[in-house]
């Protein structure tokens, strides 16, 4: 069926009213044409990152928050959005207005964000969504985006004569297929819609573009209004609820019939989490400790030198706290996801301290608040000859913090997290160590010396990402290696599982049953083993997508496919608890 953008866009809107009337919750008042809807008072701005709100104004403040890549190049955009405050479902034209202050005069651009569908972070990759950024540049001129989903940079951009500075009030409208921009009352001109709004949903973010003078206090929104046109019906949408029913068919009520504590949990994205209610349900009622996937990282709550924003990472905390789950906080020091910033000082003694605050500043915001965390992420070198050429296996390459302290930067790590969240337990996280060889042997001799100079270390994640058939180490294997850490009196965790399949692996998801189930079977069958815990349940927004096409590629990875339909993993999981019960229930 062809049809064309604006009436697709309507046709879909309506299915999606529809299905709001026919029983969603948190919904604010509809509206028809001609009445201006007010978005901002009486509506919760408040957890948006970077910004401020005081007596119904909000101050938007240059995160300048980037995704690197691994190899620490780049740094795309990821700015914020309100994931906790309202959104629209529109059937039809609209019209969104801001009047926005402060912008303009040299100091940088101020941005309005609209949103056809919520980004998605792919493990520190973020895919674009259809969408609209509207907003003042710094010198003056009224600039409008557009991407189209196909890719990670706008597909159109556009910018128009305007001398907006000071105080602006800029107005778009969404009518048929047509973008129309207007400042101040005045027609700027309008912008094609490539269908940005086809699926009947508006979401919102607020930029601000980080100027050379670090000491611009950014731009401040004094009003946010919606109207529909031409007597479509336009509805505001507030957050959800974060408590979550509870099944006592599940993975969590496994766990806690294990007789001993022990935690069944999985990464989770803020992002689906608020906006994908299947999701929402399913990390709420399965499992009982979560890891934050992507918001505990530096480069997205310490994007800038002494700037912090904790609004993503206390989301995911407040929803753990809702539906009693432990939070397994990721990660505090490692030599990836690192700002910028972060690799610009030589000093050696300026490098500690970075780190040392760090960790005071994050482990002392979710004092008490987190369970566990990874204290150092990735230690181990990937280069083979440092295992043999006196290095004892550690990572130099890349890392800023082995570079200015040597192995000591772990020591210091740990000793800094214990002290500012001395209830916590302190992990060291690691992939590749649950097979035999060298990078096992060295990890092991690593937590031996830790243990002898007194380094406050609790346990040692083992991540069993098996990304190749060669990946797929024989239970008893991973037995064994947890049984050594006992020996030292530290704990062991499954910490990242995830099984990918190829398309041309026979009976591949009951292989991907049969190694997930096996090692959960050691966790519970060794008293030192205290979680299991997968890298997301589900693929959908599984972080083994293939990401070269656009957009991603879902892979099969997790117990939950693309569909939110259970695999034989989850299944087999199911089995390996009440196995596990059974055998300790036999006198």
């Amino acid at each position: 069926m062809d049809l064309a953008g604006g009436t697709w866009r309507r046709l879909t809107a309506v299915a999606l009213v529809m299905a709001v009337a026919a029983g969603c919750t948190g919904q604010g008042d509809g509206t028809g044409g001609g009445h201006d809807v007010d978005l901002l008072r009486n509506h919760d701005w408040t957890q948006v990152p970077g910004t401020t709100a005081r007596n119904d104004v909000l101050r938007v403040s240059a995160l300048d928050r980037r995704i690197v890549e691994q190899d620490s190049s780049g740094g795309r955009p990821n700015p914020p959005l309100n994931l906790a405050g309202p959104h629209l479902r529109s059937d039809g034209d609209f019209t969104v207005t801001a009047r926005m202050s402060g912008v303009g005069d040299d100091d940088g651009g101020s941005w309005l964000r609209l949103y056809g569908r919520v980004p998605v972070i792919y493990d520190e990759w973020r895919q674009e969504p259809p969408s609209l950024r509207v907003g003042v540049t710094a010198d003056g001129r009224a600039e409008v985006q557009i991407w189209d989903g196909k890719g990670d940079e706008p597909a159109v951009s556009k910018d128009f004569d305007c001398g907006c500075s000071g105080t602006v009030t800029l107005a778009v409208s969404s009518i048929g297929d047509t973008f129309r921009v207007e400042a101040d009352g005045r027609r700027l001109g309008t912008v094609q819609d490539p269908g940005v709004f086809a699926e009947g949903t508006v979401w919102f973010g607020l930029e601000a573009d980080a100027a050379e003078d670090e000491r611009r206090e950014g731009w401040r929104l004094t009003q946010l209004t919606a109207r529909a046109e031409s007597g479509d019906a336009l509805r505001v949408v507030e957050a959800p609820q974060l408590r979550q029913e509870q099944s006592d068919d599940s993975l969590r009520a496994r766990a806690a019939d294990v007789g001993r504590p022990f935690d069944v949990g999985t990464a989770l994205a803020e992002n689906p989490l608020l906006t994908d209610s299947r999701y929402r349900a399913l990390a709420g009622s399965q499992f009982s400790m979560l890891t934050p996937e992507n918001a505990f990282k530096p480069q997205f709550l310490h994007p800038r030198r002494g700037v912090y924003d904790f609004r993503d990472a206390d989301l995911l905390v407040r929803f753990a706290r809702a539906n009693r789950m432990k939070v397994h906080a990721h990660t505090l020091v490692w030599h990836e996801a690192l700002p910028h910033w972060m690799r610009e000082d030589d000093d050696p003694e300026e490098v500690r301290r970075t780190m040392l605050q760090h960790i005071a500043t994050v482990a002392g915001h979710f004092k008490g608040e987190v369970a566990e965390w990874d204290v150092v992420n990735e230690p181990m070198s990937d280069d083979e000859k440092s295992y043999t050429d006196g290095d004892l296996g550690l990572r130099s390459e890349q890392s800023p913090w082995f570079e200015a302290m040597g192995e000591e930067y772990i020591d210091e790590a740990f000793r800094a997290a214990h002290r500012a969240d001395p209830k916590a337990r302190l992990f060291l996280n690691e992939y590749g160590v649950e097979e035999e060889g060298e990078r096992w042997d060295a990890l092991y001799a690593l937590v031996e010396r830790l243990k002898e100079r007194g380094v406050p270390i609790d346990g040692v994640g083992f991540q069993t990402h098996e990304y190749e058939p060669g990946d797929r180490i024989d239970p008893e294997t991973f037995r064994s290696h947890v049984r050594d850490l006992a020996e030292l009196g530290v704990q062991a965790r499954v910490s990242e599982m995830d099984v990918p399949m190829g398309e041309d692996e026979e009976d591949g998801r009951q292989t991907q049953a049969d190694e997930m189930a096996g090692k959960l079977r050691v966790c519970l069958e060794e008293p030192n083993c205290t979680s299991f815990s997968t890298w997301g349940f589900t693929d959908r927004y599984g972080s083994t997508a293939d990401t070269e096409v656009y957009p991603p590629r879902p892979a099969d990875s997790l117990p939950w496919d693309a569909a939110l339909r259970p695999k034989p993993a989850y299944e087999r999981l199911l089995a390996a608890f009440d196995e596990g019960v059974r055998t300790r229930s036999v006198p």
